[in-house]
């Protein structure tokens, strides 16, 4: 069980004019040009980070708020299947547990019967989404992403792929000897539908060189991404906390998420990951010691909130990450995406996480009802699904979108 202070600490307070008059007046302020729709400088970022107290309390129900005037009262969901089609990986990451070196006794790779195998399942239990993220296997051949995808759609060709981190691209493109543009051209073509933002961790390349100094760099990450969305892949966006970051790296990350959105609109959703660190080498070296689950997370979400309007109004939570209770009260603090039901989930669980690999609908919807929000079933780019029996009259005027302009006059009085 979580908390019971943390728990009254969410739920117990004041309503929102009464929290920002107790707040320090500079930063109801700042609180208060979030709510009428404007972006927050990177300084008045870093001071959101900083709250606590009464502070953190104005903050969190700020996020509230502004989820409400994004979104309206839907919170989503999406019925999917994670396929993690190969642990074997060189990179070396020191916040990873899942990979192993080729000859290692547990090293796998899915043959294609098996990925199909898994497709197949996935769709008998209702999912409209498999999302496919593997280890950088150096024994694969050169164009095995397209040769995967190419197979899937013979089979299925109405499920979609979300499929292939910005680091797979990289390491794709470099074995097929193909610019990234004419690569993930390739790719879309194959069936490819969508790629997951991830990859990502913290966009500055200091910290990446700790967390993996073999990993894609900032600015091949963000020519990635940026050449999805223009060949008309979207994409979701992630950001890892909880680990060695400072709060001006988790501010600059936002910027950089801000850009690219700004240029390309292409972002789905933001999605925040708290770093899982029991098995990882970050943590068994010394390097790292995570702050418990609770008040960090909720102060990143909130501050992802109101950071990302009016660019990107999605923001998911991750049971997979936070444990279904600590998610489901993520929801009063900006979020209004559960993720999805998974079915399988190594990467997380290889690390430590302890929330397991599936989460059922019924579970899920549960859980959003006990929030006193309304479920809604959605497609990977934030689509109704018909078969949703929810009412969404309660949703907000830019529900399925990943980007909005608040209407003209929006904003809270105190």
């Amino acid at each position: 069980m979580l908390n019971q202070e943390l728990r009254s600490f969410i739920f117990d307070g004041p309503p929102l004019e009464r929290t920002l008059s107790e707040a320090n007046p500079a930063f109801a302020r700042i609180l208060d040009k979030a709510l009428s729709g404007r972006e927050l400088s990177a300084e008045e970022g870093l001071q959101l980070l900083q709250a606590e107290g009464a502070e953190l309390r104005a903050l969190l129900r700020a996020a509230d708020t502004a989820r409400k005037l994004d979104v309206g009262d839907c919170v989503t969901y999406v019925v999917n299947r994670n396929i993690n089609f190969t642990n074997v990986c060189f990179v070396g990451c020191q916040f990873c547990a899942f990979a192993r070196h080729r000859k290692d006794a547990d090293a796998r790779t899915d043959s294609v019967t098996t990925i199909l195998a898994k497709v197949a399942e996935a769709i008998e239990r209702g999912a409209t989404e498999v999302c496919m993220q593997g280890g950088i296997n150096p024994e694969m051949p050169p164009l095995f992403y397209r040769d995967i995808l190419v197979e899937i759609k013979r089979a299925f060709p109405n499920i979609h792929i979300h499929a292939f981190s910005p680091m797979e691209i990289f390491y794709g493109a470099r074995r097929a000897g193909m610019p990234y543009r004419e690569y993930l051209t390739m790719l879309r073509d194959a069936g490819l539908g969508t790629i997951p933002g991830t990859a990502a961790e913290i966009l500055d390349d200091e910290v990446r060189e700790v967390l993996s100094h073999k990993k894609v760099d900032v600015r091949s990450w963000i020519e990635i991404v940026t050449t999805a969305h223009e060949v008309g892949l979207r994409s979701s966006s992630t950001m890892m906390y909880g680990h060695i970051e400072k709060p001006h790296h988790i501010v600059q990350h936002i910027e950089i998420l801000r850009s690219i959105q700004r240029q390309t609109g292409g972002f789905t959703e933001f999605v925040p990951l708290r770093f899982i660190h029991t098995y990882t080498a970050l943590y068994q070296k010394g390097l790292v010691n995570p702050p418990p689950k609770g008040i960090l997370d909720l102060k990143v979400y909130a501050f992802s909130r109101l950071m990302l309007r009016p660019l990107i109004v999605n923001v998911q939570t991750s049971w997979v990450k936070l444990g279904p209770e600590l998610a489901q009260w993520s929801l009063a603090t900006g979020c209004n995406d559960f993720g999805g039901t998974l079915m399988e989930e190594q990467i997380s669980k290889s690390a430590g996480a302890d929330a397991g690999e599936y989460l059922p609908v019924e579970t899920i919807q549960s859980l959003i009802l006990g929030m006193g929000r309304i479920p809604e079933e959605r497609t990977t780019v934030y689509g109704r699904v018909s078969r949703s029996s929810a009412a969404t009259a309660s949703c907000g005027p830019s529900w399925g979108s990943g980007r909005r302009t608040l209407p003209a006059g929006a904003s809270v009085v105190h």
